[in-house]
């Protein structure tokens, strides 16, 4: 898996203290035990697929601010030893409230991750609670006190909204608190209620206990508004950034820039080809193991570009269509795009369609009518 061209790198984490109530992400508590041995096993695939160079690197998890000190200085030594960092790489760790230390701040900077991305998630500790998160508020203002004074000048700030009990009101109140940080990003997200979580069992039990869809609509249009009053300007479904601020990583992603996931259950883009490792713990740290590997074809990669390029403001153009497909494919997709132009969905500038408010609100249901 060799990329010619500048790729993004990606690296799983899958530690965290607790599962929360709505995480159906590969995670896990009580095996802290395996951490060091996770380690050696991420070494071993990074030093197997060196000698490319990185634009970005991203830390997800799992909870990647849970591991011990001296693991982030490791990692990045073998990163460094073995891939070309471009100069103006961005590095993004996430953290959450309650695992960062001033000590483990101060490693993650000198290790040259340059942003953190906090899972806040609510202002509000009663919702925190619901969440089932390991934090309070006043907890994520230490992290993010820790953060600056480690010097991490590139910080993103986590916002979940249709939270069982959350109302507009304190929906409101979390980004108030959140503004007067004025941290460099905000990602909100709509809660999507996963099978298999405890917010799904709840949500069977007794739906009402969560805002109805209407008022979650209310909820994100008022986070819009509110966060373009703050200077944040949107660029995404759920990401806004402050004086051009824009998570790298995530925006290379969405324009389907290669690139290389290690660890566990981590997938790759390189050469067309989609490859993910196996999300068995055990499997994985004995011997790299490809759960998958899927040659796209045509009709993957016309899929991919518009479902990935309408999540970003700007949209998709026919120009880039033209390039990238061919102007039948172009001119038939920019056909069907001016159906939700006509309905009120999307908007048009030259040869540019996107989605507005309304439009980002049913993206999901538009986005699966467009596949084919």
């Amino acid at each position: 898996m060799k990329n010619k061209e500048p790729l993004e790198l990606y690296i799983h984490i899958p530690f965290c203290k607790r599962k929360c109530n709505y995480c159906d992400f590969l995670s896990f508590s009580g095996k802290e035990y395996c951490v060091w041995n996770y380690l050696d096993a991420l070494i071993r695939d990074l030093t197997r697929y060196g000698g490319q160079t990185v634009s970005s690197v991203y830390i997800g998890g799992g909870t990647p601010s849970c591991v011990p000190l001296g693991f982030y200085d490791k990692l990045f030594s073998c990163i460094r030893e073995n891939y070309f960092l471009l100069p103006d790489a961005e590095i993004t760790l996430e953290a959450n409230p309650g695992t960062l230390t001033a000590a483990k701040a101060v490693e993650y900077k000198r290790a040259g991750i340059n942003r953190l991305s906090l899972g806040l998630q609510s202002a509000v500790d009663s919702e925190l609670q619901t969440l089932g998160r390991i934090h309070t508020f006043e907890d994520f203002l230490k992290s993010y006190e820790i953060a600056r004074k480690a010097g991490i000048t590139n910080i993103n700030v986590d916002l979940m909204m249709g939270i069982p009990g959350q109302t507009e009101e304190s929906l409101k109140t979390s980004l108030s608190r959140i503004a007067l940080l004025h941290p460099e990003h905000i990602s909100a997200y709509m809660l999507i209620v996963e099978e298999g979580t405890p917010f799904s069992d709840l949500y069977k039990e007794d739906p009402k206990a969560f805002p109805d869809e209407e008022t979650v609509s209310r909820m994100y249009e008022t986070t819009i508004a509110f966060l373009e009053k703050k200077g944040y300007s949107q660029y995404e479904i759920s990401n806004f950034a402050r004086n051009g601020m824009v998570c790298k990583h995530n925006v290379g992603y969405w324009k389907r820039v290669p690139y290389l996931g290690i660890g566990l259950g981590a997938a790759s883009l390189i050469d067309e080809t989609r490859y993910r490792v196996t999300t068995d713990l055990l499997s994985y740290m004995k011997e790299l193991s490809f759960e998958s590997e899927e040659k796209l074809t045509i009709k993957d990669m016309k899929n991919e570009t518009i479902m990935l390029g309408l999540r970003l403001k700007e949209g998709i153009s026919y120009t880039e269509l033209k390039d990238a497909f061919g102007e039948g494919f172009a001119g038939y997709t920019v056909a069907r795009l001016g159906k939700y132009v006509e309905e009120g969905y999307m908007e048009h500038d030259y040869d540019r369609f996107f989605f507005n408010v309304k439009g980002f609100l049913v993206s999901n249901s538009i986005l699966s009518e467009l596949m084919e």
